[in-house]
């Protein structure tokens, strides 16, 4: 049997995906690689990971890295 996902896990993928969406928008703009690596991941790793807590640690991590990395 097919076991679906948490509301909380797809709530959490929409949000992420949303915001990788804009980083990737935005990297592509302005040709930075960092927002445009980070966009692309934000939008993949919720199709890799079910687990609700670990999800939104790795999207924090993934929205915060751009502000931190600057190349």
């Amino acid at each position: 049997m097919i076991d679906l996902p948490s509301p909380a896990v797809i709530f959490w993928s929409i949000v992420f995906g949303a915001i990788g969406l804009g980083y990737f928008m935005y990297g592509k703009k302005q040709a930075a690689i960092v927002p445009m690596v980070c966009g692309i991941a934000l939008m993949v790793y919720p199709y890799f990971v079910s687990n609700t807590i670990v999800l939104v640690v790795i999207g924090v991590v993934l929205t915060a890295l751009p502000y931190f990395i600057r190349l």
